[in-house]
């Protein structure tokens, strides 16, 4: 088959299904061409909220369509590739978060949007990187922070707020390899540009930067922005949906190494067979999704 046959054939399955197609914004450029919306973490949870679809297409990672199963229980959710995984949601189980409330009773459990939805199943509240201070604040003045799984984003939010936080050590693999060495040879590069960076990055790239935002707030930034340059500090495939939205301006990837492989894993072959078959299905066990529904919850109240 052709790629238009193959764009054509899922357009019509979608149709057919009552499907709505959701793409991150680190999808490959031909997955966010097909969808529906594309977005970061808390705008795709919040489409996924508002869906009355019959089928939800998840492109992007495995805990994004587990989210997207606890808000529409109603919907079949289909994730392309099951082997779509997230290293760093990974890195943090439901026994790290009990044995830190026994090391700091009394905390509140925060944790990234990106983890399992056994650890939201034990979390207080969820958060993404452009909600997160707003989240962490809704708790009761001077109440401690447990926050992970990413030791990064937890770092950068406790710089904006007087609150003790007490970081798991958990890290983005592909935000590890932008570096400062990387930031300051864009300075030299591009001395007009503005440097975004996401908050997953360390605090040492973090400090060179211009700003640190989420991948919305990148779009909302560069589009309001004076400058007509841009350093892209986060995976690559952000720089596809900058220069698709914001035709105008030029955008740099701080690195090329920052690639997410696990978001490259969808295709739109892939998006095909799932819509044909209705497979592979994400399903969460009622007892967790309950569970973690109250941590997504506080989460989208904190927009």
């Amino acid at each position: 088959m052709t790629i238009d046959s193959i764009v054509e054939r899922i357009l019509s399955l979608r149709k057919r299904r009552e499907a709505v197609i959701l793409a991150h914004n680190y999808q490959p450029p031909e997955i966010q061409d097909i969808a529906d919306m594309r977005g970061d973490s808390l705008a795709l949870s919040r489409e996924a909220a508002e869906a009355q679809a019959k089928v939800i297409v998840f492109c992007g990672v495995r805990f994004m369509a587990e989210t997207a199963a606890i808000l529409c229980p109603g919907s079949t959710v289909l994730l392309p590739d099951p082997e779509a995984g997230c290293p760093m949601a990974d890195m943090m189980a439901p026994g790290d978060v009990e044995r830190m409330r026994g090391e700091h009773p009394g905390a509140a459990v925060v944790t990234y949007v990106n983890s399992t939805v056994e650890v939201k199943a034990v979390s207080d509240a969820c958060c993404t990187s452009g909600n997160g201070l707003k989240v962490v604040e809704s708790f009761p003045p001077g109440q401690e922070i447990i926050f992970g799984p990413d030791q990064y984003l937890g770092h950068f939010l406790s710089t904006q707020t007087s609150r003790t936080f007490h970081l798991w050590r958990g890290y983005c693999p592909s935000h590890m390899k932008i570096l400062v060495e990387d930031i300051e040879r864009a300075r030299e590069e591009h001395p007009d540009a503005k440097i975004m960076v996401h908050p997953e990055c360390t605090p040492d790239v973090i400090r060179l930067a211009d700003v640190a935002l989420g991948t919305g707030g990148m779009i909302r930034y560069a589009a309001e922005s004076g400058a007509k340059e841009f350093v892209v500090g986060t995976e690559v495939g952000m720089v596809y949906r900058l220069e698709k939205d914001i035709p105008g301006k030029k955008f740099y990837p701080a690195t090329s190494r920052a690639l997410c492989p696990n978001m490259k894993k969808i295709t739109l072959e892939k998006v095909l067979w799932s819509l044909e078959e209705m497979e592979p299905r994400v399903t969460v066990p009622p007892d967790v999704a309950a569970r973690a529904k109250q941590a997504v919850d506080r989460m989208l109240a904190s927009v």
